[in-house]
């Protein structure tokens, strides 16, 4: 009785309209938060003397300057890095892929180093360089791998080679212009601290078109995960549609990290959850991903600026203390399975 019972639950839990609607109340739940709290707690009662006229106007002003621009920033980039972790996973057939293993990330951080060692004091520069440097990166990275037969695992061998010799550039760079290291040092962590709308929104353009992108290519996505030669046998073109889908993870994961810095794991962990939570079929996994990478970057940035307030850290810190565990966690699982 208490079996079928349970089932039933699940059932109902894994309906079409319950699952949509848990997560857009997380979603907004996430933003509420996001707004209210930090170093100034805003109660609603003094947001609506600000709004009614009669209160001093400061909570707003927060809100309107501060906290509103850095959660845009969160629920974009959050967006993005987890729909570009969901598609390199399932085009490459690797569950540990993230878009840092396709040379995104190391790419994205040597052109900010390199623009803030050519033209120092330019910060304006940092995010068009970093976003130049993830699609350049990406380019060479299939470039390499379409010479050579254009293989998942050749694509991979190939990300982690550009990504070592760019992290060496980085070094390199810092090595010779250290005051490089200054400009650079906030970027390479990860954060949204003092983002500003006008900074947000031309990448922001390029993320939701590259977003909708993927969500209409739902069905080749999932051709794709069957393997190169069943996808060929199906009659898709292989090697056309996983350059295509790559080059629009490296939109999504370049054009985050442009203004939220290196922030890693996002792209990792979410897909991840997401997939227990829907399935692996892309019709669900592409929204969910959007939803609930939104929501974790936006809650994550919430307790970087709460954990130790008045202090804020680095919402890459955060993440790289959860995203961590979560990694050796994966690692165990992937040893297991492979053991049995």
């Amino acid at each position: 009785m208490n079996s079928l019972r349970t089932s039933s639950i699940l059932r109902k839990l894994h309906s079409p309209h319950v699952l949509p609607a848990a997560g857009v109340l997380l979603l907004l739940a996430a933003i509420a938060a996001n707004l209210c709290f930090g170093a100034v707690a805003l109660s609603p009662a003094r947001l609506i003397a600000d709004l009614s006229g009669t209160g001093d106007g400061s909570a707003l002003q927060i809100i309107r300057h501060v906290r509103f621009p850095r959660t845009v920033a969160t629920l974009l980039a959050g967006s993005a890095l987890a729909v570009s972790g969901m598609v390199i996973q399932s085009v490459l057939g690797n569950p540990l892929a993230s878009p840092g293993i396709i040379g995104v990330n190391s790419g994205a951080g040597f052109m900010a180093t390199l623009a803030c060692a050519v033209f120092p004091g330019q910060m304006a520069l940092v995010s068009p360089a970093a976003f130049v440097g993830a699609l350049l990166a990406v380019l060479l990275v299939y470039g390499i791998g379409r010479i050579t037969g254009a293989s998942r695992m050749t694509i991979i061998l190939a990300g982690v080679a550009i990504s070592s010799i760019l992290s060496a550039g980085i070094d390199m760079v810092v090595t010779l212009v250290p005051d490089a290291l200054m400009g650079s040092a906030m970027f390479r962590i990860g954060g949204v601290a003092g983002v500003t709308l006008s900074s947000v929104f031309p990448q922001g353009g390029v993320m939701l078109a590259a977003m909708a992108a993927v969500f209409f290519l739902r069905s080749e996505i999932d051709i794709l995960t069957l393997g190169g030669e069943t996808a060929q046998s199906l009659g898709l073109p292989v090697g056309f549609y996983r350059f295509l889908l790559l080059g629009l993870s490296a939109l999504l994961a370049g054009s985050a990290v442009s203004f939220a810095g290196l922030i890693g794991f996002v792209g990792l962990l979410v897909p991840h959850i997401a997939r227990r939570i829907v399935g692996t079929q892309s019709k669900e996994l592409v929204p969910c991903c959007m939803l609930l990478g939104a929501a974790f970057l936006t809650l994550c940035d919430l307790l970087a600026r709460t954990l130790f307030s008045p202090f804020e850290i680095p919402v890459g810190l955060v993440l790289s203390l959860l995203g961590g565990p979560f990694f050796l966690w994966l690692l165990i699982c992937q040893k297991g399975r492979g053991s049995a």
